[in-house]
């Protein structure tokens, strides 16, 4: 039997604040106060009869506990979410909602494509496409406010509860404007990276540990004049109006090197190649407007690898 004492409150505010990691981030998500979401995560612990959440200097984690009820909690929000979307189809003749996260490299080079091969097949679904960091589109896919991702396998200490396909295997790229000092010069490329503003993924990206390792492999300890950002534009637009070099993944720029607007510095970087692929619950089973788009993504990434 299931503790009466449980309601869908409980669940909710659990999962916001494990997904946030803060007590105040999730009460301003959930607009309630403080103590209400603290009282809330008490009263559930009360029924479990451990602790879910404990202190970690000024902010918040998970206990062990709590990490294996967050998984059958957005477990549970996720099919409520589901019957509600069926009921809603039956009542209003929609398809259910299918939300995408998807790395920048793969919102770039492949969704494009994906989503005009999916348009094609008339389903009417809503789409939604997130795109951010590798670390918290997990997350999010964890909780259930995704049903997919698009991107790099995660370590597998990550992958816990989830299924991964691959797709295809990228590595990183020194991409430069096409005029750039660098790309005439004879002197080390590696030395010289020092001399010039150096756009890196931030600590949280999944190719940040490829390409820390790859500099210091190549004699580089450090960069004193470096920008840590995922912004794809942020990168793009700076990179275009200086001499910045953007170490990012090659999907990113692609286009932009097809078209002449950047250059990719004569680096040889095939260590850090890594497979890209779609990333799920283990547990869960697609839609059938999800398996069509699952399909259109696999034949976008098949053309995307082909060129």
């Amino acid at each position: 039997m299931i503790d009466n004492r449980v309601k869908f409150r409980h669940l909710q505010t659990f999962v916001e604040v494990a997904r946030q990691k803060s007590v105040m981030k999730a009460a301003n998500l959930l607009n309630v106060s403080q103590p209400a979401v603290t009282k809330t995560i008490r009263e559930l612990e009360e029924v479990l009869g451990v602790s879910i959440f404990e202190r970690d200097g000024r902010g918040i984690r998970i206990t062990r506990y709590g990490d294996v009820f967050l998984r059958h909690a957005g477990a549970a929000l996720t099919a409520l979410r589901q019957g509600l979307d069926s009921v809603s189809q039956e009542r209003f003749g929609e398809a259910p909602p299918i939300r995408i996260g998807a790395l920048p490299t793969v919102s770039t080079r492949i969704m494009p494509r994906a989503m005009e091969l999916f348009l094609k097949e008339n389903t009417w679904s809503r789409i939604k496409i997130v795109t951010g960091e590798n670390a918290v589109l997990l997350e999010q896919l964890r909780v259930g406010d995704l049903d997919l991702v698009v991107g790099r396998l995660a370590g597998a200490e990550k992958m816990a509860g989830f299924s991964f396909e691959h797709l295809y295997s990228e590595k990183v790229v020194f991409a430069v404007r096409a005029s750039h000092p660098l790309l005439k010069t004879k002197q080390s490329l590696f030395s010289s990276l020092s001399e010039y503003t150096v756009l890196m993924p931030t600590r949280a990206s999944i190719i940040r540990p490829f390409v820390e390792s790859f500099l210091i492999a190549n004699g580089v300890a450090s960069l004193p004049n470096q920008i840590e950002t995922v912004s794809d534009s942020f990168g793009r637009a700076f990179v275009r109006a200086s001499d910045a070099i953007w170490i990012i993944s090659t999907g990113v720029v692609a286009t932009d090197i097809a078209d002449g607007l950047l250059s990719v510095l004569p680096i040889d970087t095939s260590e850090t190649q890594g497979p890209v692929g779609l990333t799920m619950r283990a547990d869960e089973i697609p839609s059938l407007p999800l398996s069509i788009l699952m399909h259109a993504i696999r034949e976008a990434a098949t053309d995307c690898s082909l060129k």
